[in-house]
């Protein structure tokens, strides 16, 4: 039964999650797209639209805290370095692995994947070698949509409570874990955010909690200073041959 409410949980709010990337790749920005606006442009309106998915959610279900169900009773299957790992934390790192073991997959071996690096290359030259750009880029939002909705469970799986405003601070720190890691790389993603979170527990170890996000982007401007690219990015000589 507790196996079933999950996937049930997980498949409406991929699907939810889905329809409203959907949304706003045809709302905010295809016209912005079709208007050839510079990429600053589509930066405000992301953030823009972020704010407005906010307010709307405030204005019908409120502010506050809510409590959400716990599905997975939590209980303690080993101890890895003195730290408790419960039956969640494997659910979750487990579901990681896969959501990213798929993308991957998806993206490098098949012919949809191949359209959406080739659009991430160069969308004017994918359009000229018979890529429908618009169509790609809406199976970027959706796919980005689906696992933003499976994120967002396990999120709520890990923590039992979320706030209307809960996803905006998430979605600065997925977009620093993919600077950190790379623009345009799924694996540098995945790296950035596995370094990222590292960097913010040893701040709160060591300054408090007021520690945590400071230690995280401070690590962020270092490693930029240091390649601007990302770990994982192409070099900025290799980028201008």
């Amino acid at each position: 039964v507790v196996l079933t409410a999950l996937l049930l949980a997980v498949v409406l709010a991929a699907l939810a999650s889905g329809a409203v990337a959907l949304v706003v790749e045809r709302v905010a920005y295809r016209p912005l797209r079709r208007r050839n606006a510079p990429p600053l442009v589509f930066l405000i309106s992301a953030i823009g639209t972020s704010l407005l998915i906010q307010e709307v959610y405030a204005l019908f279900l409120g502010r506050d805290t809510v409590r959400v169900g716990n599905l997975v009773a939590p209980s303690t299957q080993f101890t890895l370095f003195g730290a408790d790992v419960t039956n969640r934390h494997l659910l979750i790192i487990t579901s990681a692995v896969i959501m990213m073991v798929c993308l991957d997959t998806f993206v490098s071996r098949t012919r949809l994947g191949r359209g959406l690096r080739a659009v991430s290359q160069n969308a004017e030259v994918a359009s000229l070698m018979g890529v429908n750009r618009d169509r790609v880029i809406a199976l970027a939002f959706l796919l980005g949509g689906l696992m933003a909705g499976v994120a967002a469970v396990l999120y709520d799986l890990n923590f039992g409570v979320t706030r209307f405003s809960a996803g905006f601070l998430i979605g600065l720190k997925a977009f620093t874990a993919a600077v950190l890691g790379g623009i345009g790389n799924l694996r540098g993603a995945l790296l950035g955010g596995l370094l990222l979170g590292l960097m913010e527990n040893w701040g709160q170890a060591l300054l408090g909690w007021a520690g945590r996000d400071v230690s995280a982007f401070v690590f962020l401007v270092v490693v930029l200073m240091i390649r601007p690219t990302g770990i994982l990015g192409e070099s900025l000589g290799r980028a201008r041959v």
